[in-house]
């Protein structure tokens, strides 16, 4: 939905505008709703833990479902190898490079530039909160959804990071199809809201020190379409009494602070679809075959009798403890214990296909299991070009709705706070290069392929005819750029000419000494 600007219109008050958010926002409501007992079996099933999409008193347990914690253990193994091949702790997982418009006889002096930034960038999110709150996401990424709330800190910690939970979050797409409207919901003390919004404007009528109950908040961050310029609209509205207390207009690459990234979704929907969903029927499966497994266990332990019903025999009284006695009428055949079903071998049988299907659903085959022999790289390498064969579509929306504008939101953060400054050649873009794990296996992909071009070339016409076929120096740029290699490792094109020049220059003088050499006859 496009949001129209209706701040400056004279014939609509604060409180009508504050009417008019609350009304869309109902309307976002109202869209996820559908979706809403999908997500909330999901969570029950492999997110217990997780804020409830329905109202429940804090401490209230959430776990009565689970009795098969394959699709729990599976989410959170999950998050953890996507982390580790996505944005791996204590690793730099991105690049920030030249953009291609920049003239390539500035680009060596930019790309070193940008190199120190990089390594600046990454050493404030490993001190940061980020890969706590990032490993939250993407165990509800495995529901279908993460959120990412990326604000500005304080003098330690100058980016803070929240991921913010599914249910406390309403979406809504835009005309291109994209989500361009985000809402959140927060219930605070009333004394909490100058805390969390300093420049808020209070109504006259709100008295926070009088106020006892907790209100209830709406942030709505709306995308703003003119000018051909990335601008949002960002609003704290209060629910009782109706009141806008903020306003404010975010403009420029990365500064809309909410990140909000599907793992999958389908044509027309707003809401992603993620692995779970595709395990659902396998994961209440086990867990129900477990149920049944455990009930026929106590039947087995705790005994199922029949009692001749001669008046005698009380089953509200008996107490089946040892060394119990129990009256029974003389020639009754008294407590009669049943025989219990004691072939498990088809539920097993069960458990283990659909614990199977659950496994692969959430990629944990292709992740590997993280005990046994540690593998060595090229296991790594080859079990993580396996994953990104398998997760190539998911991957690539991660890059385009998570990836990049973390990046440009950290960008800006820092620029503003005067941290870091981006060189600009006539303000050319600088351009985000992945080398996470998953990146550099589809990466390692492109230099196999190269590579593999050269020992085609060399066995068909002669290995003399590669230097023919291929231009040698573009060649080494394209595999240092696919091996993320530092730019600092390689020559500018200056310097590699001057050194071409000088072996040429030695070849022709070895060539001349040699026809020059004693007891040989000139040519002529």
């Amino acid at each position: 939905m496009a949001y129209v600007d209706t701040s400056d219109t004279p014939m609509l008050g604060a409180t009508d505008r504050a009417t008019g958010i609350l009304k869309q926002y109902k309307e976002a409501q109202s869209i996820k709703k559908h979706w809403k007992d999908k997500f909330e079996e999901a969570y029950e099933y492999c997110l217990p833990n997780r804020e409830s999409f329905y109202d429940e008193a804090p401490g209230q347990r959430r776990t009565d479902k689970i009795f098969d914690e394959t699709a729990v253990v599976g989410v959170q193994e999950f998050a953890s190898r996507l982390q580790a091949g996505i944005t791996p702790t204590f690793a730099r997982w991105a690049d920030f490079q030249a953009g291609s418009n920049i003239p390539d006889e500035q680009k060596s002096f930019i790309n070193l530039e940008l190199d120190k930034i990089t390594n600046y960038v990454f050493q404030l999110l490993q001190n940061s909160n980020f890969n706590q709150e990032v490993h939250e996401s993407f165990m509800d990424l495995a529901i279908g959804t993460g959120v990412m709330l990326v604000e500005e800190g304080d003098a330690v910690n100058p980016i803070k990071f929240t991921a913010i939970p599914l249910p406390r979050v309403c979406l809504m797409n835009g005309p291109d199809g994209r989500i361009d409207t985000i809402y959140r919901t927060r219930v605070i003390k009333p004394d909490e809201v100058t805390l969390l919004y300093p420049k808020a404007v209070l109504p006259e009528n709100f008295d926070p020190l009088k106020r006892k109950k907790q209100i209830k908040i709406i942030e709505a961050i709306y995308k703003i379409y003119e000018d051909n310029v990335e601008k949002y609209k960002f609003c704290v509205v209060m629910e009782d009494p109706k009141a806008i207390l903020l306003e404010e207009i975010y403009e420029g690459e990365g500064s809309n602070p909410y990140l909000v990234f599907r793992w999958n979704k389908a044509s027309g929907e707003v809401y992603g679809r993620g692995p779970v969903f595709n395990a659902m029927g396998a994961i209440k499966t086990c867990n129900l075959t477990i149920e049944l497994i455990l009930q026929n266990a106590q039947m087995s332990v705790s005994g199922v009798y029949t009692y001749e019903d001669d008046g005698v025999i009380n089953p509200d009284n008996i107490s089946l403890v040892p060394g119990s006695l129990i009256p029974v009428a003389p020639g009754s055949k008294g407590l009669i214990p049943i025989a219990a079903a004691s072939n498990f071998d088809v539920a097993q049988l069960i458990l283990q296909d659909m614990r199977a299907n659950i496994k692969k659903a959430l990629y944990m085959e292709a992740l590997g299991r993280p005990e046994g022999t540690p593998m060595t790289a090229t296991e790594v390498s080859e079990r993580m070009a396996d994953l990104s064969r398998q997760i190539g579509s998911s991957f690539g929306r991660l890059q385009s709705e998570f990836i990049n504008p973390l990046l440009k939101r950290i960008i800006r953060i820092l620029s503003k706070q005067g941290r870091i400054t981006i060189p600009s050649v006539d303000g050319k873009e600088v351009r985000i290069a992945p080398r996470s794990p998953l990146a550099q296996a589809q990466h390692l992909q492109d230099v196999a392929d190269v590579t593999r071009f050269n020992e085609i070339i060399a066995g068909t016409f002669g290995p003399q005819m590669i230097n023919v076929i291929v231009n040698q120096a573009e060649t080494a740029k394209y595999l240092a750029e696919k091996m993320n290699l530092p730019e600092k490792l390689i020559r500018d094109e200056s310097e590699q000419r001057r050194i071409v020049e000088q072996i040429s220059e030695l070849q022709n003088q070895a060539q001349a000494n040699g026809a020059a050499a004693p007891g040989q006859a000139p040519t002529e």
